[in-house]
């Protein structure tokens, strides 16, 4: 299996850990606002692609009129497994998908959302141009990544505790997927390599991320993303050493007690 791949395998324990931790640590504030857009948008039906567990589903489920549609996919079973077992507050429509083959009719949505998950498409062309071939005339694609690693606080500072670690091979999932998809020209490039003929309009958006304390976000960097497997598969100190490090480092540089640090990302929006 290429690293392509397996950076977006999500299975085991990541996905109760990834909802539990990371979910309301980076991903809450940016699923409030994609909702909030999603509503602007006055859809009567919406595909969500790489749903993962369901934060931004959920987000859409309380906002949308009850008239319109949720149809909500991801690559990975597990993951929507934990998104239906917290539920939404009226009914969606869950279904495994790949982004990249969608099994679904032409020009059957007005809109296509998806959180934070564009980073992992293999072939992010032809996951837009999917997206592009389910929308109706006059529909878009909404979509947000993340910002450069730089630009993202606790991820940098686990990021760079790990390269300390594991010197002779350090652990870049973070920057490599998540934080690996951040160039604005880019972006537009692939979207126009899917078939969108105007030009996408991107808005670099800043949130922060709090939690209790420095234990929260070393955890949910640390055994809630596939930052794990690379930890794991790697001698030196193993995932509980590793993950007190990062809550040590995270500790020394946001404070003892509850903790606040820098989030940043884009919002992408192509018109059909």
């Amino acid at each position: 299996m290429d690293r392509s791949a397996s950076d977006a395998i999500f299975a085991g324990s990541i996905p109760e850990l990834y909802d539990s931790y990371l979910v309301p640590l980076i991903f809450a504030s940016y699923a409030a606002d994609l909702a909030q857009r999603v509503v602007a948008l006055n859809p009567a039906r919406v595909l969500e692609t790489a749903a993962g567990t369901g934060v931004v589903t959920r987000a859409m489920a309380q906002a949308l009129p009850g008239h319109v549609e949720l149809v909500a996919t991801d690559l990975n079973q597990p993951m929507l497994d934990r998104a239906m077992a917290v539920g939404t507050p009226r009914p969606v429509q869950w279904q495994a998908a790949d982004a990249a083959r969608l099994p679904f009719e032409d020009a059957s949505f007005d809109l296509v959302v998806c959180q934070f998950g564009a980073m992992f498409f293999p072939d992010k062309a032809r996951a837009f141009a999917e997206a592009r071939r389910v929308l109706r005339p006059g529909g878009a694609l909404l979509f947000n990544v993340w910002d450069r690693i730089e630009e993202n606080e606790f991820a940098d500072t686990v990021t760079t505790v790990l390269a300390g670690l594991f010197p002779a091979d350090p652990p870049r999932f973070m920057a490599r997927t998540p934080h690996g998809y951040f160039e604005r020209e880019t972006i537009a490039r692939d979207l126009a390599a899917a078939g969108f003929d105007s030009a996408p309009r991107i808005e670099t958006l800043a949130a922060r991320s709090r939690a209790e304390s420095a234990r929260v976000p070393a955890m949910a960097y640390c055994q809630g993303t596939l930052l794990r497997n690379e930890i794991e598969a790697r001698s030196g100190a193993n995932l509980e050493q590793a993950t007190a490090a990062c809550a040590t480092a995270i500790a020394e540089r946001f404070g003892a007690g509850p903790v606040d640090g820098k989030i940043q990302a884009h919002v992408v929006c192509a018109q059909n």
